[in-house]
């Protein structure tokens, strides 16, 4: 039975027919992300039969060769127990490859006679997994040519700028050729899972939301913590570092959705109208606090699970750097429930493990009627668990079960939702490439948000320049600098460290 009713709650989630083009169809994302989480989704029933996949890029393949590309991606990222035969044979048969010159002219003629050449109205996604740099040339391409319709949607990839002038001016760019609501800024950390039970246990349960507040609660930590050193992202990530590539996107819009207000709906704009606002209420930070409110760090060369590793510098090739490999912010929000709480917020490479999850402290008790025989009291905490393993505990004091008195004991309650659903743990994209074809832009930034959350981290990389705040080194394997222990650990409160 509860294979069947698994079977029905996909199929009862089908999308209508689309076709979906991949600038950069053949690059790493592609192989490794959006392939594999279309392969799923056409596996769980969820793909229409006339569905297409169109790899787009300026190298010259054949539509064989695509389809040998996909399967290899398929046996690199999928689990062997999820790879069907059948459902591969049905996947790779759907895609289809096109040779274009994003910049020039060639290619573009066939790939609308391709796309025109079906039913009028079809759904057509244009994901660019591309350089951002050249976002608003395709936009501006895409119009050109005929190819945007009234079901055109435009599917764009962090970084969204580097500064709030260069964020606006990519929105313009795109703005001049798309409906806002034809445009979806896709961030991976919304799709998961455990994001939008922080919706659900929030709105859906009376015991959260009424001790929601800085009445009950102590302090947020976000973290989000990466083992793995530069890989071969050198050249982008040297010239963006921590605060850009990981602050003023996934960090921030997982602390607007923890202190978001009730939307007035279940609807993209209702909330995303509550996120904008929380961003707005961020207290600023600038040249007077940014020493006493952040750290910056840089990894040096140490261990990680994979055995001993080399510092920043020397992945980098270079003598010298300033760029932050980690950063850590106490952040605060104006609002009146949130007065007075602070969030935590921390992310970096070559940390001791892989690990993103959002803690939520409660208030310690106000008395205690227990004698210090039966143990120390620790605090309530809610800890949601992005990855690995995404899940929700909530941390609690019981007695220790057996006689002998009373003795306390802190313990979880522990929902790993692979394990509670019986359920495999699909992946971000999975969900999020489907809400691209259903119009649904609830988990996408609005260009709004992308330009608040700017306006608060722009200050931040200002000042750090202006006061001269270089990067505390830290030893790789470690969870970063002794500067943000210390930024904690002088408000009375320590990391809590991922399981």
């Amino acid at each position: 039975m509860r294979n069947q009713d698994k079977r029905m709650n996909s199929q009862s989630l089908a999308v209508d027919p689309f076709d979906y083009v991949l600038f950069g169809g053949g690059g790493d994302l592609a192989e490794r992300k959006l392939l594999p989480a279309l392969y799923h989704r056409d596996r769980d029933g969820q793909l229409p039969a006339e569905a297409r996949v169109i790899g787009v890029s300026r190298t010259a393949r054949t539509d064989e060769d695509y389809r040998a590309f996909a399967q290899e991606a398929l046996k690199a990222h999928v689990a062997v127990g999820d790879l069907d035969s059948d459902v591969v044979a049905r996947f790779v048969s759907r895609l289809h490859y096109l040779s274009v010159d994003a910049l020039g002219e060639s290619g573009w003629d066939e790939l609308k006679a391709f796309l025109d050449g079906v039913e009028p109205g079809r759904i057509r996604a244009f994901y660019l997994a591309v350089s951002p740099t050249i976002f608003g040339d395709i936009a501006a391409k895409l119009a050109a040519k005929g190819l945007v319709t009234e079901q055109t949607r435009l599917v764009i990839e962090k970084p969204l700028g580097r500064d709030l002038a260069s964020a606006k001016a990519l929105n313009d760019a795109i703005a001049t050729h798309f409906r806002e609501d034809q445009v979806f800024r896709i961030d991976h950390y919304l799709g998961k899972e455990t994001v939008q039970n922080l919706m659900a246990l929030r709105f859906a349960n009376v015991l959260y939301e009424p001790v929601w507040n800085s009445n009950f609660i102590d302090h947020v930590q976000i973290t989000v913590a990466e083992s793995v050193g530069l890989e071969s992202r050198a050249g982008y990530y040297d010239k963006a570092g921590a605060l850009r590539d990981m602050v003023q996107n996934h960090l921030l819009q997982l602390l607007a959705l923890v202190a978001l207000e009730p939307p007035a709906a279940f609807e993209a704009n209702a909330i995303r109208d509550e996120k904008l606002k929380v961003l707005r209420a961020l207290k600023p930070i600038d040249e007077r606090n940014v020493g006493h409110l952040t750290v910056r760090g840089q990894y040096s060369a140490g261990a990680s699970p994979d055995g001993a590793v080399k510092g920043y510098l020397d992945d980098l090739g270079e003598a010298q750097s300033d760029t932050e490999t980690f950063v850590a912010i106490k952040a605060e929000i104006n609002t009146w429930r949130w007065a007075g709480v602070p969030f935590y917020l921390r992310t970096g490479k070559r940390l001791t493990k892989r690990a993103s999850e959002i803690v939520v402290t409660f208030r310690p008790i106000p008395y205690s009627i227990f004698d210090d025989s039966t143990g120390h009291i620790a605090q309530n905490r809610l800890v949601l668990r992005l990855q690995p393993g995404e899940g929700v505990k909530q941390w609690l004091m019981i007695k220790n079960p057996g006689p002998g008195g009373m003795r306390l004991r802190y313990v979880p309650l522990d929902m790993t939702f692979a394990e509670a659903f019986n359920v495999r743990h699909p992946d971000a994209y999975e969900r999020l490439l489907l809400d691209v074809i259903r119009g649904n832009q609830s988990l996408f930034m609005r260009r709004d948000e992308v330009e608040a959350a700017w306006e608060w981290v722009d200050p931040i990389l200002q000042s750090w320049g202006e006061i001269d705040l270089k990067p505390q080194g830290y030893t790789s394997g470690t969870w970063g600098p002794s500067g943000s222990i210390a930024l904690i650990e002088r408000d009375g409160r320590t990391w809590h460290e991922p399981d």
